[in-house]
């Protein structure tokens, strides 16, 4: 069972993606440190690399490939990225995909505290980097998203703890697996 786990910076995705792989005992990648790596490749900072990622359609290429490759190799993973469900799921990888969301302030209050930094920074930092993802992934793949018809489960985090989410989130997915199991027995 591959679960996928996107949504904006500071829903909770990260720590939700690390409770469901624990509770399922499985591996768990994620995306941004993906990213993250790849700028290091070419020493440059995450501002920069994202910036020439605007520019040079080869380094989401390279990303997706690395995320695909990855889910491909290994049936029983975690994966968390902005564009992680709807890039499977467009590969014909089979995935159980979640979209994590939470207002906006609370996301950035999240994300201040977390790094100990200025509401003020984070909040223009999120807003460039996701309009900057945003045009990358429409310009590149077409692809919003925040588009619900990519996921099998959406779930606003604002209000919810981490650990209820992801309980609901194995659950779900079991859930899912065993009816598709059952499709196939019933049309087999």
């Amino acid at each position: 069972m591959r679960i996928a786990i996107s949504g904006p910076p500071g829903s909770g995705k990260t720590t939700i993606c690390m409770l469901v792989a624990n509770r399922l005992d499985y591996d768990f990648v994620l995306v941004g440190q993906l990213f993250r790596q790849m700028a290091e490749e070419r020493k440059l900072d995450l501002g920069t690399f994202g910036r020439l990622a605007e520019e040079d359609e080869t380094i989401d290429k390279d990303l997706d490939e690395r995320m695909v490759a990855l889910a491909r190799a290994n049936e029983n993973i975690v994966l968390e990225g902005r564009l992680a469900g709807p890039m499977l799921k467009g590969r014909k990888v089979p995935v159980f995909a979640v979209y994590v969301d939470a207002a906006e302030d609370i996301r950035i209050q999240r994300v201040a505290q977390r790094e100990g930094r200025e509401v003020e920074a984070v909040l223009k930092e999120m807003r460039t980097r996701e309009r900057s993802e945003k045009k990358r992934y429409k310009a590149y793949y077409g692809i919003d998203p925040t588009d619900k018809a990519f996921y099998d489960l959406w779930v606003d985090s604002s209000n919810t703890r981490a650990d209820r989410i992801a309980d609901m989130i194995v659950e779900r997915a079991r859930k899912a697996v065993a009816e598709d199991a059952r499709q196939v027995e019933e049309a087999g």
